[in-house]
This record gives structure tokens, C-alpha cells and sequence, in this order.
């Protein structure tokens, strides 16, 4: 499932850098979502990217953490057909971009697209069922993952509030707020797991 999500991600972003009508069709507008019932662009917007280097780095990331919350999901559903996983990615693209929708829905000239929502997501799914794994952030500095969370929450939702650049940090706290919350309810031993490590460390 994870070779599926690559895939298809950079196919399509492939398309949109080759054919503009593609890319334009397949943004995340929350205008014409609303007034023009454009609903596929929950989605779609979530699998193209606006270059080689956006894709690359959202791919990346999402190919370092993917396998263990696709193993995590698998175990929660009982089965091994990865479905469990897609869904939760999938319902990450549409949840990261949620609180952009109910902001711009009368926005004609906003427009978003990329995975970093849902690879956010994917990535804190990871914090949860390895709290003490390591992360490294930017490459060489290794931190512990709870710690790397703490960093990334903090530093997207503070730019989400100045809004200094182009980059969508709001739909990057939300996907990670998403890939805390959502594991949770389909298996609360996780959060009561992620607790007891902590707590472990003084025992």
C-alpha cells in the first residue's frame, strides 16, 4: 500500500507538471468546492505537488515513517491488505485542509495543493506508537520523536498564525493533530501505551 500511495502521488503530480488544465482541475479550491460542488478536490489536491523538490521532500518523508503505521493499522484491523492504512491517509488529506476550507470557502483566489497534511499525519502516527524512536531534524540533528512533535506543533501552528509565506502550515497541524487523534479512537490502548513510556522512564 505504500508503493501504491508513492506511485500514485508522484504519477499524478507528474501529470500536473506536464498538462496546466490537469494541475488547475485537480487544486484544493475551497470556492469551488463549495459553490461550484467541485467535491473531488478534497482529494485530489492532496496527490500533486507544485515541483520536483515539493514532491521529492513529501515523499521522502512519507517512505521513511509509512511502514510502521502501515504495520500498526494492519494489526489494528486484523489483516494485512494495508486498507485501514489508506483510508486513514486518505481521510488525512481531506481532514488537514478542513480548517482552510471553512477560512477561504469564499476565497475565489485561494489554492492549495500537496501530501504535507497527510505525511504529517503519517509522521505523528509514528510519535505515537514510537515516542522514543529518533527523528532527525534536518537531516543530522537526532531527536526523540515526542520531542521532534513538540518542536513541529508548536513551530507550524505559530507560522499558521503570522502567515509570512506560502507554505501550508495550518493543513501541516492539523494533518499531525489528525495522526495523534485518529489511532486513539480506533485503539485507545495506543494512547494508554504512549503514557506508560513516559511513565516507565521513572520506574
Amino acid at each position: 500500500m505504500v508503493l501504491i500511495i508513492l506511485a500514485a502521488t508522484i504519477i499524478l503530480s507528474l501529470m500536473a507538471f506536464q498538462n496546466h488544465r490537469f494541475y488547475e482541475l485537480t487544486l484544493f479550491r475551497p470556492y469551488l468546492i463549495k459553490h461550484h460542488n467541485e467535491w473531488w478536490r478534497w482529494i485530489s489536491g492532496g496527490f500533486i505537488h507544485q515541483d520536483y523538490m515539493h514532491l521529492f521532500v513529501n515523499m521522502l518523508s512519507f517512505y521513511f515513517f509509512a511502514e510502521p503505521c502501515l504495520a500498526f493499522f494492519n494489526a489494528i484491523s486484523g489483516n494485512d491488505n494495508g486498507i485501514l492504512f489508506l483510508l486513514f491517509y486518505v481521510g488525512a488529506v481531506v481532514m488537514s485542509s478542513m480548517y482552510s476550507y471553512h477560512k477561504h470557502q469564499n476565497n475565489y483566489g485561494y489554492a492549495a495543493l500537496g501530501a504535507s497534511g497527510a505525511v504529517a499525519a503519517v509522521i505523528f502516527s509514528y510519535v505515537l506508537i514510537n515516542p522514543f524512536g529518533k527523528i532527525y531534524l534536518y537531516g543530522f540533528l537526532q531527536l526523540p520523536a515526542w520531542l521532534f512533535g513538540i518542536i513541529y506543533l508548536y513551530y507550524e501552528y505559530a507560522m499558521g498564525k503570522k502567515q509570512m509565506d506560502n507554505i501550508g502550515h495550518d493543513a501541516h497541524f492539523y494533518g499531525a493533530v489528525y495522526g495523534l487523534v485518529v489511532p486513539i479512537l480506533l485503539s485507545p490502548q495506543t494512547g494508554l501505551a504512549f503514557i506508560m513510556e513516559f511513565v516507565n522512564l521513572f520506574n
